[in-house]
């Protein structure tokens, strides 16, 4: 299975790269910014797309030529402003929906905020509700399309070691889960054909990820 990774050189797009490396049988391309970010990728022995999300939507679906699954775990950042906030999370996740459209790529995993809802959007603080938005909208489009789409909403993200272990489930109380955990749960996502057409939250917890996950 050859997957594309967008904002692969996010914390958890990393994460994802070497664990899609390390198992048999899968192929990571990893979509990144700039060509100086290469080299951790290509030490992995995955292969490697420059494109800019500000760019056109030929651009990513070109990325996403011959590939069986995409991945949108790109973000902004929490020192941008609203307005790269509107261009990455909103716009650059929806033209990654279009591309792999183009592409005809049928699978299709999103990396969402853990509440995307309109509650949520009315419940964020003022610096937090532009993303909460940009992620509520994404979410939206993704659900109004053909793709073969899970949406994986996480909780407070850290950088503890991953446990391997987590709670999941379409609600579950909100609490942290590591960044590693969130990526091995989106490979173990790919390799579960009953979470097509599913959304889920996770946090940390003490169930095994490749069981949470068929659980589901």
């Amino acid at each position: 299975m050859k997957i594309l990774v967008v904002g692969a050189n996010g914390q958890i797009g990393k994460h994802l790269v070497r664990l899609i490396q390390e198992d048999d049988g899968s192929q990571a391309r990893a979509v990144i910014r700039k060509e100086e970010q290469a080299d951790f990728f290509k030490e992995l022995g995955a292969e490697v797309a420059i494109v800019d999300l500000e760019g056109e939507i030929e651009e990513i679906a070109k990325a996403a030529e011959d590939v069986d699954a995409v991945v949108f775990t790109a973000g902004s950042g929490p020192k941008t402003g609203k307005d790269k906030t509107l261009m990455i999370d909103l716009d650059g996740a929806v033209k990654t929906i279009q591309a792999a459209e183009q592409a005809s790529v049928k699978r299709f995993i999103m990396i969402s905020s853990f509440d995307t809802s309109r509650e949520a959007i009315q419940a964020a603080s003022e610096s937090f509700a532009p993303y909460v938005v940009a992620k509520h909208y994404a979410d939206q489009w993704l659900l109004t399309t053909d793709l073969d789409y899970t949406i994986i909403h996480p909780g407070m993200l850290t950088n503890d070691p991953g446990t391997n272990q987590v709670e999941l489930g379409e609600e579950v109380e909100r609490g942290e889960v590591a960044r590693e955990d969130i990526a091995a749960t989106i490979l173990a996502t790919l390799k579960t054909d009953s979470t097509i057409g599913k959304r889920f939250q996770v946090v940390a917890g003490t169930t095994p990820i490749e069981e949470a996950v068929t659980s589901i």
